[in-house]
């Protein structure tokens, strides 16, 4: 049986397909709705039996997801955020309100780090930050602006100030090195002192993992962090492999 895993986010769409020991090579893909059906068509074989999807996106792309997945798939299952898979426990009392990206990134990272604490680190539109003890409860999170989003806010309110470019310095001596400091910095700031809260909750500094478009960035600035490109899909391959004898 073939089958994929999709990762639909508020910027990108990430796919690869499951083999028996897990994700295969992940495929970004351009991420508005005119141009799915065309990228799925080029990346994906004809035809394939099952699809998981996990969506945090807004209804129209998702609708343009599902439509261009139909036209080539058997059977498509989306994947949603519940109170607890196994020994893993959600902090929400509504898990609809925690994004099922959050929940499949947290567990991926207990399944691959069983009987330590991690602090996961997803760095998309937003940077969320969640705590999930060695037993598997999730003690709780954080959500802020990711860098992209400071620049791109502050380049909407003042458009002499760019989106893009520049280099970490510790005091910057130009504009574009003072934002990407200062936006970077800001994120790195909020997931170090995270580690700390949880060293002080726990009494064990976590495990760091960062994962998401803007991971890499951050990663560089953070030496204990362990960079997981795939760890949404990774969750969603644990999760499609109950859905898949339910």
């Amino acid at each position: 049986m073939s089958a994929w895993v999709f990762d639909l986010g508020n910027t990108r769409l990430k796919c690869a397909p499951l083999h028996a020991d897990g994700v295969g090579d992940v495929i970004a893909l351009p991420h508005r709705e005119a141009d799915l059906a065309a990228a799925l068509a080029a990346a994906l074989p004809p035809r394939i039996d099952v699809a998981y999807v996990a969506s945090v996106a807004n209804d129209a792309l998702r609708v343009a997801l599902l439509q261009a997945l139909a036209a080539r798939t058997c059977r498509i299952s989306l994947a949603r955020t519940q109170a607890a898979f196994g020994d893993f426990r959600i902090a929400y009392a509504q898990p609809h309100k925690l994004g099922v990206d959050r929940f499949l990134a947290m567990l991926a990272a207990h399944r691959r780090h069983q009987g330590e604490a991690v602090l996961v680190c997803g760095v998309g539109t937003a940077l969320t930050i969640d705590l999930v003890d060695a037993g598997g409860r999730h003690v709780g999170g954080r959500i802020a602006p990711s860098p992209t989003l400071m620049r791109e806010v502050l380049h909407e309110r003042a458009p002499q100030l760019p989106a893009q470019g520049g280099d970490h310095a510790d005091f910057a001596t130009d504009t574009e090195d003072a934002l990407a400091s200062g936006c970077d910095g800001a994120a790195l700031a909020l997931v170090e002192s995270s580690a700390e809260a949880a060293r002080r909750t726990l009494g064990q500094r976590p495990r760091v993992l960062v994962h998401g478009g803007g991971a890499e960035q951050l990663a560089m600035r953070l030496p204990e962090a362990v960079q997981s490109v795939s760890l949404v899909l990774e969750g969603l391959a644990i999760w499609a492999a109950v859905d898949s004898i339910a």
